[in-house]
C-alpha cells in the first residue's frame, strides 16, 4: 500500500529533492498534499504530476488564481495535514513556523520526517510530548542528524559516550573578523560543498546552523550537550560519528547530496535502492579535521550557555538570529552584525525567567526577542 506523503515547504531546495526521491518510487508513495510559503507559480508547476494533490498557500501573491480546493493563510500548513490525513509528513519549512505542523502530526499519530530543525530549537519539550502521545515516528532529514539516527539504530543510549556533528567550516573558514567586515550577501551565499536555500546557507556561513543543530542533537537523541562536539569537516563526506563506551568511533559517510538522508527518512525504517552520488573509497584519501574557531564564529558555544539557562534560551537565539537574516539581506546590517546576535541574544536569555513550555510561551518569547532586538536591525 503506498504511504499518502503531505511535503510542507515543496518549493523549497528540500521540497523538490524530495520530490526527486519520490518520483524513483512511485509504487511507495503518493502525494496528496504540497506547501510553499508563497512562490503558488512554482508550487503548481510542482504539482502537474501530482494531480490529486491538495496545495496550500500561507501568503498568496496578489492576483494569483488559485483553484478553489487550494488552502490558504498563516495556518494553511496545519489545515493541509487535517484535510489530507497523510501517513508522513516532510516537514521542510524554514524556521519556527514549522513548529505548529510538526505538532499537529505528532498530536495525529502522523510521521514526521523532520528537515525544520527550528521546530526542536523553539519548542523542544513540546514536540517530543507531541510525539509521544501520537505514538509517531520523528525522522531527522539534516544530514548530520540523519547520519546520527542510522549509526545509532539499535544501540542503547547508555553505550552512547559522545556524538560529532561536522560542518564544512562555510566559506569563510580560516577568515578573521577583519577580513569579514564587508563580506557581502553574494559572497555569504557561496556555500563551498551544499546546495540549500538562502537563509540556510546563511547560517551555513555563520555556523548558526550548526548551533541549531546542535540544539536538535540533544532533543533527538537525549543527549547533554557536553555529549556532543562539533568538527569542522571541509570535505563534507563524514556527516556524523558515534563513540560507544568501549571506545569504538562509528562514522557514517556519503556524498554532499540531500537526496541520500531524505531518501532513508522517506523510506524509514527500510533502506532505499537508488545511490544519488555513489562514494568511492579513492575519494576518501584525504579527510581533515580542524577544531571551530570560536572566536570569529561563537554561535556554537553561545548556544550551549542558552541551552544551560533553559528551553527558553535556543528559542529567544533563533528568533533574533531570523530577524538578523532578514536584515542581512535586506542590507540593514553587516555580516558582523549578524555574527554578533547570538551574543547579544544570550543576554536577554538571562533577563528572562523561563516559563513553562506552551505555544504560548513561544509566541511570547519571539514577540520579546523581536521588541528589544529586532529595533536594532537598522541601516548604519
Amino acid at each position: 500500500m503506498k504511504r499518502r506523503l503531505v511535503i510542507l515547504g515543496a518549493t523549497g531546495s528540500i521540497g523538490r529533492q524530495a520530490l526527486e526521491v519520490v518520483a524513483c518510487y512511485p509504487e511507495r508513495f503518493e502525494v496528496v498534499g504540497l506547501s510553499c510559503r508563497s512562490d503558488w507559480q512554482a508550487l503548481s508547476e510542482l504539482a502537474a504530476p501530482h494531480p490529486g494533490a491538495t496545495l496550500a498557500v500561507v501568503s498568496p501573491p496578489p492576483g494569483a488564481e488559485l483553484p478553489p480546493s487550494a488552502i490558504t493563510g498563516e495556518d494553511a500548513n496545519q489545515h493541509l495535514i487535517e484535510a489530507t490525513e497523510p501517513d508522513l509528513v516532510l516537514n521542510a519549512i524554514f524556521g519556527m513556523a514549522g513548529l505548529r505542523p510538526t505538532l499537529t502530526a505528532l498530536e495525529r499519530g502522523i510521521d514526521v520526517a523532520l528537515a525544520n530543525k527550528e521546530a526542536l530549537v523553539a519548542g523542544g519539550p513540546l514536540v517530543l510530548v507531541a510525539r509521544q502521545r501520537g505514538k509517531a515516528n520523528l525522522i531527522p532529514v539534516d544530514s548530520e542528524h540523519n547520519a546520527l539516527h542510522q549509526l545509532l539504530r539499535g544501540t542503547d543510549p547508555s553505550e552512547v559516550v559522545e556524538v560529532v556533528l561536522t560542518c564544512s567550516g562555510g566559506p569563510f573558514r580560516g577568515r578573521g573578523r577583519k577580513e569579514l567586515a564587508k563580506v557581502s550577501v553574494e559572497e555569504a551565499l557561496a556555500h563551498p560543498t551544499w546546495q540549500m536555500g538562502a537563509r540556510i546557507t546563511l547560517n551555513s556561513a555563520t555556523l548558526f546552523n550548526k548551533a541549531l543543530e546542535l540544539v536538535e542533537a540533544c532533543y533527538l537523541f537525549g543527549l547533554r550537550h557536553e555529549q556532543v562536539r562539533v568538527l569542522v569537516h571541509p570535505q563534507s563526506l563524514i556527516h556524523g560519528m558515534v563513540r560507544l563506551r568501549d571506545g569504538a568511533l562509528y562514522a557514517h559517510l556519503s556524498a554532499p547530496d540531500m537526496r541520500h538522508p531524505i531518501q532513508d527518512a522517506l523510506l524509514f525504517p527500510e533502506r532505499g535502492r537508488v545511490d544519488f552520488a555513489p562514494l568511492s573509497p579513492e575519494e576518501l584519501s584525504a579527510l581533515t579535521f580542524e577544531p571551530v574557531d570560536g572566536e570569529t564564529f561563537p554561535a556554537i558555544e553561545l548556544m550551549r550557555e542558552a541551552l544551560e539557562l533553559g528551553w527558553h534560551g535556543p528559542l529567544i537565539l533563533n528568533a533574533a538570529n531570523e530577524l538578523a537574516l532578514d536584515a542581512f539581506m535586506e542590507g540593514r546590517i553587516a555580516f558582523l552584525d549578524l555574527l554578533d546576535t547570538p551574543r547579544r541574544a544570550l543576554e536577554l536569555v538571562r533577563s528572562v525567567e523561563a516559563p513553562s513550555p506552551s505555544l504560548e510561551a513561544v509566541e511570547e518569547l519571539s514577540r520579546l526577542a523581536g521588541e528589544s532586538l529586532g529595533q536594532s536591525f537598522t541601516a548604519g
